[in-house]
């Protein structure tokens, strides 16, 4: 009975180490990650003045996408977003059909542009992608076309990550006075 324990306990011990190796310890992944150049980068126009307050200049789309995509490293990608998110902010919802007919015209690669970089855009918030089921009256079958909207979540998220920093600031500044 007790060689059995002791199996038992050898098998749970060699499953916490296979979990522990198969965590490898490289970093982030790529697409996972986004472009966060220096503060005081010259890809960046000012945001804040010397006294940290921000500044009212907004940065334009160009220099949105630069932090998902940045065109110093994945300049091909970059250009793809960033002729996908003009045509979409024109038209605000675009169906599957009329994205194939804008990688057709684009001349965007079809599997850059479906597996890399319309997935990130959704990834991060940037897009929504809301897929109908309808089934066909002639041959009842099924599918699903895709519907793509812009999304505010990605402006949320940011702002909550912001929002939340300055607040552990303002509290710790204030810690420092009241001592």
């Amino acid at each position: 009975m007790d060689w059995e324990n002791q199996a038992e306990i050898k098998g749970k011990d060699a499953e916490k180490e296979k979990l522990k190796k198969s965590v490898a310890s490289r970093g982030i992944p790529s697409n996972e990650s986004l472009y966060l150049p220096a503060h005081y980068s010259p890809e960046l126009r000012s945001f804040q003045d010397s006294n940290e307050v921000a500044t009212r200049n907004l940065w334009d789309l160009e220099e949105v996408v630069n932090f998902v995509f940045p065109k110093k490293y994945q300049q091909k990608y970059h250009e793809d977003a960033m002729a996908f998110l003009l045509v979409l902010t024109k038209k605000i919802t675009m169906s599957g059909s009329e994205i194939h007919q804008f990688v057709k015209e684009s001349g965007a690669s079809k599997a850059t542009f479906y597996n890399r970089v319309l997935p990130r855009l959704k990834r991060i918030g940037i897009i929504k992608v809301e897929r109908v089921t309808l089934v066909a009256v002639e041959s009842k079958r099924k599918y699903r076309p895709m519907i793509i909207t812009l999304s505010k979540t990605f402006g949320n998220y940011m702002a909550k990550i912001g929002d939340s920093w300055l607040a552990a600031v303002d509290d710790a500044r204030s810690r420092k006075v009241r001592e």
